[in-house]
């Protein structure tokens, strides 16, 4: 049976409704991830944007996926009294004062949710139990009801038939009204018990302290009895527990949480280790405590911050918050940062034609760089061998590789390298462009030139736009889909365009076996923040093999200066470039680029023991990729082995260009080299693609605080590290982090007084 989101959503989405996964079994966001379902920590940032076409085509395969709708446009009045007739009053009511909508959700008879559209998204607010639902906030509309067992009932219409421009429009003061009015017609025995006043002040004993003692806060919590005290009650005072002593009043809170017959211990202990309470703690207790009767014993001290005789009351408790990584010391000596995986390059063990380009790019480079230098190589070789090498598979030696590294890193030293050995060894006509003006452009290169190498500066500009369907010329945009195109038709013949007016000038343009090499050089924000979750899922990112620059900046080398080709250098590429040597069959074998040509590469053996490395490799893979099913990575994943055997059979014919053969060094090399490449990419997929900017602000956010690494950062040194966002901007993001769970606060202790910062979450820095 396909899922309720498959069914739905999609009509949902043509509606106007925001919608997001629900995990099944339950009522929250999740993720199928790996797998297996997780939790959706950021699922708020669909409150405020359109749910995109991508989103829905992954979330529709994921197995039982429910579907929820994002308040923000729309709101929804949430009756949750169990007193049938109770329950169609003040749904009467809502009619009336709300208008009459046509939606209406049973979930659990008798309680019941009517949807309303927003005139401007406001926050949601709750009476219990009456509870209005916007910006922030989600209900389910699709999905087995949790306890009943049952799917959620639409009983007067669907609500994917219903345009959300036919909802009645309500405003924040009419919803208040509303449920100021609803909540004055239930009876008492259906309100829930409440504290006090919520916005109390810190016990005058401690102006404006959280801490407490234990000693203090368990006498103050006794005269706080929990009969059943409505949710915002039970979380002010767990929030008060934690803010006064910190993970140690766990028990406190547990004990008084079993005191209502409404407590659940499973999910008592997930919300205790969700609090992270910043200006609650003592004060509250005491306040609540005094006001039930309670009178502190005048020897017993409230404050925590207190010293008695040399040792404070509480030091045990302290000497815990004062070890890491609750509170760390003034002066971090080394910043611990949160680091990729290092890249498995090993250049000692490279050889042949392969590690002679590879050192040479490292001895004339001011500043090397050995990963970027790597990668360039293998794309120029792999440039050289179009046409005249493949796999027992057919597979051709075409690559498309970026090279990331800051401004100023070097980044730009291999390619000019490439340039200048290709010249001197008379293989200029294999090198294009450096920059790529149109999809026409690209195609009469080719069409000229059928095995060329493409170097791009500024690659991550130049994919900007043309990965920008929206607003970039088509002439731009059909860049990508022709290098996607192209790249895998390596092993055939490429058709090109039919023309309506085929004069000479526009004749359909064929192509026997195109090797189509890119190389392009970047900065980091500039790639990530040029892609969108569609290249993903499309396949046009999974065909690159992103490097990234192990050392931004490595110490300069002083012998870097006037550079002199290797003649053994060049007389290597001339060697590859030929086929080993290899007589063609034919004047014109391999010269020009129709399906008239010759063109007859050789085929490039493995040795048993790298067919073994490759058979283990790809059936590991194969099971990733089950695992990842549904999600963005999927068409990463698939490109792998490819990428691994092409990677591997460049560097075989670098070795031995006459008699090439695929041992097992080159296989092993070339698994790690892909592997690592791949799942790089999709850790920073997960943490830059953003297909709007209020997510991609908070990316953003969350990668600067990430770099800070266990230091963290200050109120004011975030702020002066995200000075795109205006305050709220940027105080909205930090607490949409925090509450999300990516962001965590902890404290830094200086000569004065504590600082607060904010730094990264353990899942999250992995």
């Amino acid at each position: 049976m396909a899922s309720f989101m498959a069914l739905y959503g999609a009509r949902l989405v043509d509606n106007g409704y925001a919608v997001i996964p629900i995990m099944p079994g339950t009522k929250k966001p999740g993720r199928f991830v790996a797998g297996a379902w997780r939790d959706y920590p950021g699922w708020t940032k669909h409150c405020g944007r359109p749910t995109t076409d991508n989103e829905l085509a992954i979330w529709s395969q994921w197995p039982d996926a429910g579907i929820g709708i994002a308040g923000g446009t729309v709101v929804a009045v949430d009756i949750d009294v169990a007193d049938g007739e109770a329950a169609l009053r003040i749904e009467t009511l809502a009619r009336e004062r709300l208008g009459e909508t046509p939606a209406l959700r049973i979930g659990r008879a008798p309680k019941r949710l009517l949807v309303y559209r927003a005139e401007t998204p406001f926050k949601g607010f709750k009476l219990m139990p009456i509870e209005l639902l916007c910006e922030g906030q989600q209900f389910v509309a699709y999905h087995l009801h949790p306890d009943t067992g049952r799917p959620y009932e639409w009983p007067e219409e669907s609500l994917a038939d219903i345009d959300m421009g036919r909802l009645p429009a309500i405003s924040q003061e009419k919803a208040r009204a509303f449920a100021d009015e609803a909540y004055a017609l239930l009876p008492e025995s259906l309100r829930p018990s409440r504290l006090g006043d919520a916005n109390v002040p810190a016990h005058p004993s401690a102006p404006g302290d959280l801490r407490g003692t234990p000693e203090a806060v368990s006498a103050a919590l006794a005269f706080i009895p929990n009969a059943d005290l409505d949710y915002d009650s039970w979380m002010r005072i767990g929030m008060a527990l934690k803010g006064a002593l910190g993970d140690e009043a766990e028990s406190l809170f547990v004990a008084w949480s079993a005191q209502s017959a409404k407590d659940v211990p499973d999910y008592t202990a997930k919300t205790w280790a969700s609090f992270q309470p910043r200006s609650i703690g003592a004060g509250t207790l005491y306040h609540h405590a005094i006001a039930n009767g309670w009178s502190p014993d005048p020897a017993l001290v409230l404050n925590g911050n207190v010293c008695m005789n040399g040792r404070h009351p509480a030091q045990a408790l302290l000497e815990k918050l004062s070890s890491p990584p609750l509170q760390l010391p003034q002066e971090i000596a080394e910043v611990r940062r949160v680091e990729k995986a290092p890249c498995p390059v090993d250049i000692a063990g490279l050889d042949g034609t392969l590690k002679m380009l590879v050192d040479y790019m490292l001895a004339t480079a001011r500043r090397p760089q050995p990963v970027l230098a790597v990668g360039a190589s293998l794309c120029a070789l792999g440039a050289l061998m179009g046409r005249k090498y493949r796999t027992e598979s057919n597979l051709r030696s075409n690559l498309y590789v970026v090279g990331i590294a800051d401004s100023g890193s070097g980044k730009n030293h291999s390619r000019e390298v490439i340039t200048e050995l290709f010249v001197e060894a008379g293989l200029g006509h294999t090198l294009g462009g450096n920059k790529i003006a149109s999809g026409a452009g690209l195609l009469t290169a080719v069409h000229r030139q059928p095995a060329i190498l493409f170097q791009i500066d500024e690659f991550g500009m130049f994919l900007s736009a043309a990965a920008d369907r929206k607003r970039s010329p088509r002439h731009i945009s059909e860049i990508l889909d022709i290098m996607t195109e192209i790249y895998t038709m390596a092993g055939t013949i490429f058709l090109g365009a039919e023309y309506a007016n085929r004069d000479g000038k526009n004749e359909r343009r064929d192509i026997n076996q195109p090797c189509l090499c890119v190389y392009g050089t970047t900065t980091p924000i500039h790639f990530w923040n040029a892609l969108q979750s569609s290249n993903v899922v499309d396949g046009s990112l999974a065909r690159f093999i992103v490097l990234q620059s192990e050392d931004d900046y490595p110490e300069e080398n002083e012998a870097a200066g006037i550079r002199t080709s290797p003649p053994d250098l060049l007389d290597a590429l001339n060697l590859i470039e030929s086929g080993g040597g290899r007589q063609a069959a034919g004047n014109l074998a391999g010269m020009t680029p129709g399906p008239e040509t010759a063109v007859d590469p050789l085929t490039v053996p493995m040795t048993p023991e790298a067919r073994s490395l490759f058979r283990a490799f790809k059936h590991d893979n194969t099971a990733r990729l089950r695992e990842a099913r549904g999600t963005l990575y999927t068409a990463i994943l698939a490109r792998i082995a490819e990428n691994a055997w092409k990677v591997a059979m460049i560097r075989a014919v670098a070795a031995d260009p006459v008699a090439p053969a695929i041992r097992a060094v080159d296989a092993a090399w070339a698994i790690a080299l892909v592997r690592h490449c791949a799942e790089h990419t999709m850790l920073e997929v997960e943490r830059n693609i953003a297909d709007n900017p209020v997510e991609a602000n908070h990316k953003r956010v969350l990668g600067i605080i990430r770099t800070a690494g266990v230091a963290g950062l200050t109120k004011n040194e975030l702020a002066r590290r995200t000075q795109f966002l205006d305050q709220r901007q940027r105080t909205d993001i930090v607490g949409s982090l925090v509450e999300a769970g990516q962001v965590v606060t902890a404290l830094r202790p200086s000569a004065t007084k504590q600082a607060m910062i904010f730094r990264i979450c353990d899942g999250e820095a992995a």
